[in-house]
């Protein structure tokens, strides 16, 4: 599959608001030694895009965005070391597959994707799904199986219980047997979390986040709370949270989540936890278990994708797209359609 030695992309030249987004020409990759060069058709949007753009991370410029994509192979590593490693025959890579990577530079028409950060797609499985998949699916994932391990039984408390990380924890916590308890912001958001695996919604809007939580766990609260809120759920997650619990918090939706100090653990033992997903997925095994795992939910149906929107591959349909996600209006997942 031949290359062009130019390429559509989004990318920013400097940080700001959604204003800064671009849709330009850049050099399109070459092969090199550890990376599959994908011809993208699905692209994924996630907050980390937004954080990128606005410039929370110093990042160098010009910056092309995106960090989720899928669809085929157009060119292979070109190290022998790599295509003669047991981990890269495992995925069994060959141009033209259809694939799904966890790769930065995905607004653009192809990207180098680590080889180690990709998998190929079941037949079944929709190119577009890929897309929806990775980013999201592989942090929760993550969450439930090594930030804190989800038993059957827990109460589990997953806020924004009907955004794209939150069905997913719904979907999978519930799969796992707990006790889901999700909040939301409307009635239909709540609809939403029910039909995605939460037992019990709280429309937070509406009641008492705090005393709903207590009654249903008789007054011992959570085992696990599932935040990526931030800042506005920080001080009531103490509240709901039971004696040796564990807070994970993943997200800054309403803003990062204020200094603390250690001491604020102690009234009941409980254990905070920051995870990163890339973190998780540093090493080859690493990811081929959890991409593994991601569609082997995927093939059993466990996991299923509600898509908020669809958006053009334009410089107004991505800041279209960075605006909607940044309202905390959205539900599910909001994807870019390259070709």
């Amino acid at each position: 599959m031949s290359i062009p030695t130019t390429m559509k992309a989004i990318q920013i030249e400097k940080t700001g608001g959604p204003e800064v987004l671009e849709l330009g020409d850049v050099a399109a990759p070459t092969p090199s030694p550890d990376k599959v060069i994908v011809k993208v058709e699905w692209a994924g949007v996630n907050y980390i895009d937004t954080y990128k753009r606005a410039g929370v991370y110093t990042l160098p410029l010009p910056l092309v965005l995106g960090e989720e994509c899928s669809g085929t192979i157009a060119a292979l590593p070109t190290s022998e070391a790599v295509l003669k490693s047991e981990q890269y025959a495992l995925r069994g890579f060959q141009i033209g597959d259809r694939v799904a990577c966890n790769a930065s530079g995905a607004f653009a028409q192809y990207v180098a994707a680590p080889w180690d950060k990709c998998w190929k797609l079941p037949a079944h499985v929709q190119t577009k799904i890929g897309a929806l998949s990775v980013l999201q699916g592989l942090t929760a994932l993550t969450m439930i199986r090594e930030t804190y391990p989800v038993q059957k039984g827990e109460y589990v408390l997953v806020h924004a219980a009907a955004g794209g990380v939150g069905l997913l924890l719904c979907q999978a916590c519930s799969y796992l047997g707990a006790h889901v308890i999700g909040t939301v912001s409307t009635p239909l958001k709540a609809e939403l979390a029910k039909q995605n695996g939460a037992e019990h919604v709280i429309i937070s809007t509406e009641q008492n986040v705090v005393k709903e939580v207590k009654k249903l766990t008789d007054g011992q609260g959570c085992h696990v709370i599932l935040d990526g809120v931030g800042k506005d759920t920080w001080e009531d997650d103490f509240e709901m949270i039971r004696r040796k619990g564990t807070i994970i918090t993943y997200g800054n939706a309403s803003g990062v989540v204020p200094p603390f100090a250690p001491l604020k653990l102690s009234p009941k033992n409980v254990k905070v936890a920051r995870p990163s997903l890339t973190n998780y997925i540093v090493t080859a095994e690493e990811s081929a278990e959890y991409f593994g795992w991601l569609f082997e939910l995927i093939d059993k149906g466990v996991l299923k994708f509600h898509v908020h929107e669809e958006y053009p591959f334009t410089a107004d349909g991505v800041r279209k797209a960075q605006i909607d996600i940044t309202s905390r209006g959205t539900t599910g997942k909001l994807v870019i359609k390259v070709v």
